[in-house]
């Protein structure tokens, strides 16, 4: 399998009443990096797009990326180089790797603006390096810049950041270098969720050492999730069976909702549940679950108390 390393230059408007619906951001740039299963890179791939929506730099843009309008006037329109961007990454297996999380999402943004063809017709895989890297050398949570990265790990900086070849270049090395010291990192896959699950058999259920995750299909209502069986359930993911809740599922604020179940042979099983927005008003549920201590579930009982507290004082 292949890994596509890719980075993206984008503008965005200068003012909030220029913004065009569905195009926050225009992709100016693609660059990206291709590394074999033993994560040699193999090919490269370097293109402008010359603007059609946004015809001003942004601020923000033209302080991090060096790059101007008039140099951006000899490159493809968007199509093309898009086009030629899917071609070069073939027909073999491969997987996308960016650093953060937002690049595929707004590649299938400007596809869509432009009537491409769909990259997927649900959520996508995909490897998040700045993800990666946390896991890898850090706490799992914090999220560097990229600059940072290369430095921590002495990687020699021969080209300028903040263009889209030399990003990608940067995250492929920072990817290599992962993979050879911290292999186990490499099967924390992300999901790209610009185009959600459509039904009950794309709903995405991924297992990892330490934690599950499940995303799933859309639903009208929040309320219409949460009765929703596989959305409440929670199943200990080491041994398969159902589990006797210890706290029933409650919210803080209306967004997450926590519960607590127990284990004989596992021990406590925290669930954890995100009601994300969809279009049109419809929502979607993300929900984790991951094994926790007794000092932990204990935490857990407290705020789940709290909170009814709360709740009894506003009725």
């Amino acid at each position: 399998m292949n890994y596509i390393v890719l980075d993206l230059e984008w503008n965005q408007s200068i003012t909030d009443t220029e913004k065009i619906p569905g195009l926050s951001f225009e992709i100016i740039e693609i660059g990206a990096v291709m590394l074999n299963d033993t994560y040699v890179m193999v090919h490269e791939f370097s293109r402008l797009v010359k603007p059609k929506v946004y015809h001003e730099m942004n601020q923000i843009t033209s302080k991090l990326v060096h790059l101007q309008m008039q140099e951006l006037q000899r490159g493809d329109p968007f199509e093309k180089a898009a086009g030629d961007f899917l071609k070069w990454c073939g027909s073999e297996e491969h997987i996308f790797c960016t650093w953060g999380s937002m690049d595929l999402t707004e590649l299938q943004k400007n596809m869509q603006f432009y009537n491409m063809t769909a990259l997927s017709d649900g959520p996508m895989a995909f490897l998040d390096v700045q993800k990666l890297f946390s896991l890898a050398y850090e706490d799992g949570k914090s999220r560097r810049a990229l600059e940072y990265a290369v430095d921590k790990l002495e990687i020699e900086k021969d080209i300028p950041f903040h263009r889209a070849f030399s990003d990608a270049y940067y995250t492929a090395k920072l990817l290599k270098m992962i993979a050879e010291q911290h292999g186990e990192v490499m099967q924390y896959l992300s999901y790209d969720l610009f185009h959600l699950p459509r039904s009950r058999e794309q709903e995405v259920r991924a297992r990892f050492p330490d934690y599950t995750k499940y995303i799933s299909r859309e639903f009208d209502t929040k309320e219409e999730a949460l009765e929703d069986g596989e959305v409440t359930s929670s199943k200990c993911f080491l041994c398969r069976r159902n589990l006797k809740k210890k706290l029933k599922w409650f919210t803080p604020n209306g967004r997450h909702y926590y519960c607590l179940a127990y284990c004989e042979k596992h021990g406590y099983l925290k669930a954890k549940i995100r009601v994300r927005k969809a279009e049109g008003g419809r929502v979607y549920i993300v929900k984790t679950t991951r094994f926790i201590t007794p000092e932990e579930a204990a935490k857990l009982k407290n705020r789940s108390m709290l909170v009814k507290r709360q709740n009894q004082k506003h009725h």
